[in-house]
């Protein structure tokens, strides 16, 4: 169908103020919201909330808060979120039916962190919108995007550490130190690690040469993957990288890293670096900047894998799920 789910004829929208992943949601849910008539609650986002009778089914994204939850959140208040995730999804692996992942490798590093969930485990990986597909590069947009070079390396994330920026710039300093022609955009959430950032970059000597945006709408995000030389993901860990994957199907070559659930993501459509060696990055950027045969054949095999992340499998598979509880053997 198209359009909103909630227009269907067999689907009930009841709209709730509170954040999916908050206090609320956690431990006051069935108090606040009409839960009756429910046979099974479907939990999109790690956290199980409390007090649910009914079967439950969690979709877990990735396992950094049980694992390295300074790589989400360094700062103070990053301790109380470490604690409530803890909370919220060691419920989820107690408490789910199946734990849905999104990634075959969160689906191993929640075994990993406790082998009994391995036959309640499944991985079901997401799809991709339609609307990231390739098209001519459009260099007036990407000048009113904000994009001071129509030649540059691009960069879509959180400004978390996990997500590897300051990184990112070094291997780009070292990558184009003589080639003056390119730039980096990073398109990220601002904050205030945002301004160590743009320090790095003057102690770097390219300041002029990056542009730090704010969150895009998806079709400046398209522009923009369309006419990037390259994207440059070299996260320290992922749940599943959705960059990676909106970057191939624009026909944008890809560098990532060479773990966690990235290789399964580009499934040999993309460079792989180690995220922690800034030569191997920048070596990298540098083979795809200078390689045209080596770009091409990137485009071509990312396009194919794109086309391979598909909405109506990731919905089949979630009502496979679905089945399985409400209609045991």
């Amino acid at each position: 169908m198209s359009g909103p789910l909630s227009n269907a004829a067999n689907v009930t929208e009841r709209v709730v103020p509170w954040a999916t992943n908050g206090p609320a949601n956690m431990w006051f849910l069935p108090y606040l919201a009409d839960l009756s008539g429910i046979d099974l609650f479907h939990a999109p986002s790690n956290i199980l909330p409390m007090g649910l009778g009914m079967p439950c089914i969690t979709t877990v994204h990735d396992v950094m808060w049980l694992t390295d939850p300074e790589l989400c959140n360094p700062k103070p208040w990053g301790l109380a979120e470490k604690a409530f995730y803890r909370h919220g999804m060691s419920h989820a692996m107690a408490r789910s039916t199946i734990i849905l992942t999104v990634s075959e490798a969160t689906r191993t590093g929640l075994i990993d962190l406790e082998p009994a969930l391995a036959a309640r485990c499944r991985a079901v990986l997401p799809g991709l919108s339609e609307r990231f597909v390739r098209r001519a590069t459009d260099l007036a947009q990407i000048d009113r995007i904000g994009v001071s070079r129509p030649r540059y390396v691009l960069t879509v994330g959180q400004n978390a550490p996990y997500k590897n920026h300051a990184r990112v710039l070094e291997a780009f300093a070292s990558a184009f130190s003589s080639d003056q022609s390119i730039g980096l955009v990073l398109v990220q959430r601002q904050g205030a690690s945002n301004s160590r950032l743009q320090k790095l970059a003057t102690q770097l000597g390219i300041a002029d040469r990056v542009d730090f945006l704010a969150p895009v709408d998806e079709d400046a995000l398209v522009t923009l993957y369309n006419g990037a030389t390259a994207l440059l993901h070299p996260s320290l860990c992922e749940g599943f990288g959705m960059p990676i994957a909106e970057a191939m199907a624009c026909g944008c070559p890809v560098i990532t890293s060479n773990r966690s659930a990235m290789p399964e993501v580009a499934a040999g459509a993309a460079l792989l670096v180690d995220p922690e060696d800034t030569a191997s990055i920048a070596s990298a950027l540098r083979r795809i900047a200078t390689d045209p045969a080596l770009a091409s054949g990137l485009v071509e095999r990312g396009i194919a894998r794109a086309r391979m992340l598909d909405w109506c499998n990731f919905a089949a598979a979630n009502l496979d799920a679905y089945r399985t509880v409400l209609e045991p053997d």
